[in-house]
C-alpha cells in the first residue's frame, strides 16, 4: 500500500518524548522504539509495545506515570503504521483502539486521524449487503412477561411523571431547581441515530472492526465479573445470539463516542445538558442485550439516559434516601447500594420493603432527567442502546 499514516504530533514530539522516557529508565523502550522508526523493523515496535503495557500495568492506574502512556501511544502507532502498509486494515484499527483506550493525551490528534483514514480504506475495500434487515429490536414486549422480570412492587405506585417537548424554562423551573426526575418526550426524532443504531449492518459497517472495552457477568457487584477487549463485530454477534445467561456481555460507561467519532455524529447534546452553566462529561454509551442490570446506585453530576433503541425499566429512589440503602462503606463501591432489588433480603436490609420509590419504562426516543445523587436500577427490558449525558452545575 503506497500511502502511509500521517502522525505530525509524532513527528514533531517524539524526540522530546523519548528523552522523557528515558528519564524515567526507559532505556529499553527508547532503543526499540528508535529502530521501529528508523527502521520499520515490526519486531522492535511490538516490543516497545509490549514494555510499555508493562509499565500501565504496574500498579495502581491512577499511579501510572503519564509519560508511560504518551509512551504506549507512541509504540501503537509504530506498529498501526507496520500494519497499514501492508494492507492488515484490521490489526491496524485494533491497535490504534489500543492506543486510544489505554494511551496518553499527547498523541491523541494523532491516533485519531490514523483510526479515519484506516477507516475509510477498510470501507472503500468491503462491499456491503444493501438488501438484509438484520434489526436489532424487533419484537415487542409481552407486558406480562415484563412485569415478571421485574423487582417486587415495580409500576404499582408513583410513575415518573411524562413531559413531551419540555421547554428550557420549564426543565429549570420545575425539575432542575427541584432536583426531581422528569421523562421528556418528542425531543430526539431528529437523530439520526434512532434509526441507524438499530441497523445491525449500520452498526458492523460503521464500528465493525474496533475494539471496544466490555463487561461480563451480572454486574459490576458480582464475584464472575470481568472485562474484556473484544471487537464491535464480535460484541454484536453477542448480541444477536440473544443469550439471557447469566453472564451477558454489556458495553457499560464507556466513552465510546470520543472513540469512534462516526457515531458520535447521529446525536446530538440535549440543550437541557447547558441549565447550570456548568461543565459537559465525556458522553458514555451503554449497550447490552435483553436483561442487562445495573445494580442501584447513584452518581454526583446531572444525568440525562437517552433512549435511542430499545425499552428500559429504571426505578429511582430519593439522595434523601441514602441511609435506608445501606451503601457500600468500600471508598470504590460507596455510591452502590449493597440491596440486590431483583432479590431483596428484609432481614439484612428491613428499612427497604417501605421505602416509597419512583420508576418507569423509558421507552424509545425518551429521555430520563436524573438528579445529582438520586439512587437508580437499571434493567433492558430488550436489546439496548443508550447515551448518558452527564454534566455540573456552576456550584459544582
Amino acid at each position: 500500500m503506497a500511502d502511509k499514516l500521517e502522525t505530525p504530533t509524532l513527528d514533531a514530539e517524539g524526540a522530546t518524548l523519548l528523552h522523557a522516557i528515558s528519564e524515567h529508565g526507559g532505556y529499553a523502550f527508547v532503543s526499540m522504539a528508535t529502530l521501529a522508526a528508523e527502521a520499520g523493523d515490526p519486531r522492535a515496535a511490538e516490543a516497545a509495545r509490549e514494555m510499555a503495557w508493562e509499565q500501565l500495568h504496574s500498579g495502581p492506574w491512577h499511579s501510572v506515570l503519564p509519560v508511560w502512556r504518551d509512551a504506549y501511544s507512541m509504540a501503537c502507532l509504530h506498529v498501526a503504521r507496520l500494519h497499514f502498509s501492508k494492507g492488515e486494515l484490521s490489526e491496524a484499527l485494533r491497535v490504534l483502539d489500543m492506543g486510544l483506550i489505554m494511551g496518553g493525551s499527547l498523541l491523541r490528534k494523532d491516533l485519531d486521524s490514523a483510526v479515519e483514514k484506516v477507516s475509510a480504506v477498510a470501507r472503500d475495500s468491503t462491499v456491503s449487503d444493501q438488501s438484509s434487515d438484520r434489526r436489532l429490536v424487533r419484537h415487542e414486549l409481552n407486558q406480562a412477561e415484563v412485569l415478571r422480570s421485574l423487582p417486587i412492587k415495580s409500576l404499582s405506585s408513583k410513575i415518573v411523571v411524562k413531559r413531551p417537548a419540555l421547554s428550557l424554562e420549564g426543565f429549570l423551573r420545575e425539575y432542575f431547581l427541584s432536583g426531581s426526575p422528569v421523562i421528556i418526550s418528542d425531543c430526539m426524532a431528529h437523530w439520526p441515530a434512532r434509526t441507524k443504531w438499530n441497523d445491525l449492518d449500520y452498526l458492523k459497517r460503521v464500528a465493525g472492526d474496533r475494539t471496544v472495552p466490555v463487561e461480563v457477568g451480572k454486574n459490576y457487584l458480582c464475584s464472575q465479573w470481568k472485562q474484556e477487549l473484544i471487537t464491535f463485530s464480535q460484541f454484536l454477534a453477542r448480541i444477536e445470539a440473544n443469550n439471557c445467561s447469566d453472564n451477558p456481555t454489556y458495553l457499560a460507561q464507556h466513552p465510546l463516542f470520543d472513540q469512534i467519532s462516526e457515531l458520535r455524529k447521529d446525536i446530538c447534546v440535549p440543550d437541557y445538558c447547558f441549565t447550570g452553566g456548568g461543565e459537559l462529561r465525556p458522553l458514555n454509551a451503554w449497550f447490552g442485550p435483553a436483561g442487562t442490570v445495573t445494580p442501584l446506585h447513584h452518581d454526583p453530576h446531572h444525568n440525562i439516559l437517552a433512549q435511542v433503541v430499545g425499552k428500559k425499566y429504571i426505578r429511582l429512589y430519593s439522595a434523601s434516601a441514602s441511609e435506608e440503602l445501606y451503601p457500600y462503606t468500600e471508598t470504590m463501591l460507596k455510591n452502590s447500594s449493597q440491596v440486590d432489588l431483583d432479590n431483596i433480603d428484609e432481614t439484612q436490609f428491613p428499612k427497604v420493603h417501605d421505602l416509597e420509590f419512583q420508576d418507569c419504562i423509558l421507552e424509545e426516543g425518551e429521555m430520563l432527567y436524573i438528579p445529582p445523587k438520586w439512587w437508580h436500577y437499571v434493567r433492558s427490558l430488550t436489546p439496548s442502546l443508550s447515551v448518558s449525558f452527564w454534566w455540573s452545575d456552576i456550584q459544582n
